[in-house]
């Protein structure tokens, strides 16, 4: 089969730009689920503008091993579906060029996302995941008194419930402090004092509560005893259970593993229990997902080819659609596999395989004139739509 460079130069041209407009527009509807977040640390927590952009910065890994290969998939859909509005391929198919000289450029973009995706899941998201944690840290610790609300159980700090009536920001003074303390192993400690102060160690992470003219009760659950104390000046050291905008799973989450550190909880696990098998179906995703990158650039041919006489807006929708049945299959396969139900790999993999055995199915009944109708598919769901919006304006009105 003779494959023509400048059709192939050609093609890849004309998906860098919409690759690029595609990236961009998937990153910022991602981070825009970030916005209350970031929102709340602003308030709460007066975090600069150079605090929120290293934030939005430490948070694009994460979104793009998920935007890049929802990317290529719209980018090759949308590029075959103008080259088919505009009749080109049905002039490079009277020229003698078929379908599966048109796959070069394509897997050619496919394996450039496979690579940088691979590249953001195994080495720039766990250092965007742990960096973000170390910010979110040292602001709460810079700032904890203006985090704290008055009349709120706060349950922020690992095995310590505060309560505090008010806060005096000014003076930096906390009014009527309750504790419940139960770090220490069969004892529950409450404290009450009539006044206190915070602060905190930014560099190590720790928070200090020093309170005044209070008493300490103390419940022995296994003695079944108990005894108060009083103190003139008491100190709590405090530590923070999680970040706002990070796991509360525990110090080191999945996301935030390198590849060695998989290896040696893998094999060093004592029992296969459900974090065995997250941190497994973790490790598959750091590779599946890139992987689908070649999977959805394969089914985005034939798509784009065959609704050649649809609007973009429409092929833009397919796309969408696509891909949303592929996540589907993937967080299917993710709950199955936690659950044991089957191997990790087998829900981490078997997406891959069912979109790029369609893709390849659809690509050969393309090649050969008989093509599977995807407006008979389309237009059934465009109706049925319109119908529920006919419906809607109608009880509405």
């Amino acid at each position: 089969m003779k494959i023509n460079s400048i059709i192939n130069r050609y093609i890849f041209k004309e998906m860098i730009g919409p690759f690029v407009i595609n990236m961009v527009f998937f990153t910022f509807i991602f981070l825009m689920t970030k916005i209350l977040d970031i929102t709340n640390l602003i308030v709460n927590y007066k975090l600069n503008l150079s605090s929120v952009f290293l934030i939005l910065i430490y948070a694009v890994p994460r979104f793009l091993s998920f935007v890049i290969p929802m990317s290529v998939m719209i980018t090759v859909l949308l590029t075959f579906l103008r080259l088919s509005n505009d009749n080109e391929l049905d002039a490079l198919k009277a020229s003698g060029v078929s379908i599966y000289s048109l796959m070069p450029p394509v897997l050619a973009l496919s394996v450039m996302g496979m690579l940088l995706s691979c590249f953001l899941t195994v080495y720039a998201m766990p250092w965007g995941m742990v960096s973000m944690k170390e910010l979110t840290f040292r602001v709460a610790a810079s700032h904890v008194n203006a985090g704290l609300k008055e009349r709120t159980f706060n349950d922020s700090f690992k095995d310590v419930m505060l309560y505090i009536n008010k806060v005096d920001l000014k003076k930096k003074r906390l009014i009527d402090v309750f504790i419940e303390d139960k770090r220490s192993k069969n004892t529950v400690s409450t404290i009450v004092a009539p006044k206190g102060k915070l602060f905190g160690e930014p560099d190590k992470l720790v928070i200090h509560l020093q309170l005044y003219n209070g008493a300490i009760n103390q419940v022995d659950i296994e003695n079944r005893s108990a005894h108060s104390i009083n103190f003139d000046t008491y100190d709590v050291s405090l530590d923070l259970q999680k970040p706002f905008m990070t796991s509360e799973s525990g110090p080191k989450d999945e996301d935030e593993m390198s590849l060695g550190e998989f290896w040696q909880y893998l094999n060093t696990a004592k029992k296969k229990d459900e974090q065995y098998y997250t941190t497994l179906i973790e490790l598959h995703k750091k590779f599946s997902i890139p992987a689908a990158c070649i999977a959805l650039g394969i089914l985005a041919i034939p798509l784009g080819v065959q609704s050649g006489s649809a609007k973009r807006s429409t092929g833009l929708g397919l796309g969408l659609v696509f891909f949303l049945i592929y996540y589907l299959m993937l967080s299917a396969g993710q709950v199955f596999g936690e659950a044991g139900v089957y191997p990790p790999a087998i829900g981490m993999w078997v997406p891959n395989v069912v979109m790029g055995g369609l893709g390849l199915f659809l690509a050969v009944r393309t090649a050969i004139d008989r093509p599977v109708k995807i407006d008979s598919v389309i237009d059934p769901v465009r109706k049925k739509i319109r119908q529920m919006l006919g419906t809607s304006e109608n009880r509405g009105g």
